[in-house]
């Protein structure tokens, strides 16, 4: 009896780091959400410079420059490759890149495989290594829904079932690489929705109901799984309610493993953004099972907020719509990125272009211009939720320093000129204890030396913006014609670039050129 008791105890106290909330918290989440923040989205860390022969280096400047969250703040990625113009097209490509890190391909079947044996395979993956050549991971969405059959498929239960686990095991092994992570059932707690098996879908959902609604989804989970083992995978709902929860209880294998990596949860907000208490609720709900949440398709309006409207009917976003979406999105990002158990949020969609219902839903408007909620979320990803310091090293040959949880990049100048740059990771368990040597570091007299890397030159007066370009938002400063700068990242019509004196921003692409006989 009490082993039994201390069992108990100590599964409450794993589960406690998600599920303890400050009495503040009950009545209003986003009062503690600062704190929260900087508890469970930062870290601490220690630069040391040493010297050849590993001796402590002090008075060294150290450049700590984030270049990628760990969290994951994305969208899905539907209209890429199909804008109608090339010019719609660099703009979406180029606003995507500067301002988030994840994305969510389409794998929806019928569309995805329109004729038998002709799967989209070939657009799937230059979409995938353009996220990839950009630093952006990727996630497929969905393997398995019965939201419409594909016209070609038989009327027979078992050769569907056939096919839809061929289908599972030829996307997630050809893709690894490319693709680690998928949804890979969606929205399975009421799959038997009369929408769906009625009228769009009668041929999946009968098969689905024939070989049952839980059994069915853990062989879609177990095929996924033999696929790619490593990879990540999802069960997504639009249900937040009891009846997911216990959809997610059943999803377990025989020996009582979870058959799922992640919960997806969507939060299509189309009548209007969900209370503060009920986004907090909903993820104290599903953090007890002890799993990242991901937030996997979020939508607020920033026009008329109704479910939907009549097919082709007007839907524009608006000036007062924009505020409201904003704001609503500034206070909605701002309660998960405060929530341990959260680790990824996904925007649906990223440009009214093309969002699904015709509603007025991206951050961006028809014409790929930015919407006042684009400059918000760069504001948070890329400006308070993002970490840029300069230290010094002490006697002792240290820089400690906090920041939040990402890829860094690390530059030590010391005062001969030696420099030292290195990509490194702060992450939460880990001493976070980085070591940078003198040895085989780069100076003026090397004939490796840095000069080298500065490939480029900026060949006509030009602005750069530090944090991504943005048309509502004046430029950070000027880069002279001349100035010669490192290429460090393409972004469509615009190109990062990095300065000898350290300044790092965004410029016009046509304005950077290369330095010709280097």
């Amino acid at each position: 009896m009490r082993t039994q008791f201390f069992t108990a105890l100590a599964c409450l106290l794993l589960l406690s780091s998600y599920a303890v909330v400050v009495a503040a918290d009950e009545s209003d989440p986003l009062s503690g959400a600062a704190e929260r923040i900087e508890k469970h989205r930062k870290a601490d860390a220690v630069v040391s410079v040493v010297d050849a022969s590993g001796k402590p280096v002090p008075g060294a400047k150290v450049a700590v420059e984030q270049t990628r969250h760990a969290f994951l703040f994305g969208s899905n990625i539907f209209k890429w490759g199909r804008m109608p113009d090339e010019q719609l097209e660099a703009a979406y490509r180029e606003r995507f890149a500067a301002l988030l890190n994840y994305a969510t391909l389409p794998f929806y079947w019928s569309s995805y495989e329109p004729r038998r044996g002709e799967p989209s395979h070939d657009y799937a993956k230059e979409v995938a290594r353009w996220c990839a050549s950009h630093r952006i991971a990727t996630k497929g969405h969905p393997l398995a829904w019965n939201n419409s059959d594909p016209r070609w498929l038989s009327d027979d239960s078992d050769e569907i079932r056939r096919l839809q686990m061929a289908r599972i095991d030829d996307c997630v092994s050809r893709f690894v690489g490319l693709i680690d992570r998928w949804d890979v059932v969606n929205e399975a707690t009421h799959f038997d929705r009369d929408e769906f098996a009625k009228n769009r879908a009668p041929k999946l959902s009968a098969m689905w109901a024939k070989v049952g609604r839980v059994e069915f989804t853990r062989e879609c989970f177990a095929h996924a799984r033999a696929a790619s083992p490593p990879a990540t995978l999802l069960i997504n709902d639009y249900r937040t309610d009891p009846a997911y929860e216990k959809l997610i209880e059943a999803l377990v294998n025989d020996r009582g493993e979870a058959s799922y990596d992640v919960i997806g949860i969507q939060s299509h907000m189309h009548g209007g953004a969900w209370p503060s208490a009920k986004v907090w609720g909903v993820c104290e709900r599903f953090a007890r099972f002890g799993v990242p949440l991901h937030f996997t398709e979020t939508t607020i309006l920033s026009g008329e907020r109704t479910g939907s409207k009549p097919r082709r009917a007007s839907w524009p976003s608006t000036p007062d719509g924009e505020a409201y979406q904003a704001r609503e999105v500034v206070r909605f990002y701002t309660l998960l990125f405060s929530h341990p158990a959260v680790e990824a949020i996904t925007w649906w969609d990223f440009s009214d272009q093309g969002a699904w219902k015709g509603a007025p839903a991206g951050f961006l408007r028809k014409d790929m211009s930015p919407k006042p909620v684009y400059n918000e979320l760069m504001k948070l990803i890329k400006g308070k939720w993002w970490t840029r310091t300069t230290l010094e090293t002490g006697p002792d040959g240290t820089a400690p320093f906090r920041g939040f949880l990402g890829a860094y990049r690390v530059t030590v100048t010391v005062p001969n000129k030696k420099v030292i740059e290195k990509e490194l990771t702060l992450t939460t368990g880990d001493k976070n204890a980085w070591t940078l040597s003198l040895e085989g570091a780069l100076s003026p007299a090397d004939p490796t030396s840095a000069d080298d890397e500065f490939t480029h030159v900026i060949a006509t007066d030009t602005a750069y913006y530090k944090i991504g370009p943005q048309q509502a938002r004046p430029p950070d400063g000027t880069l002279k014609a001349g100035t010669k700068v490192k290429l460090v990242m393409e972004a469509g019509s615009y190109s990062r670039v990095e300065t000898k004196d350290g300044v790092v921003g965004y410029v016009a692409a046509d304005a950077v050129k290369e330095v010709q006989g280097q």
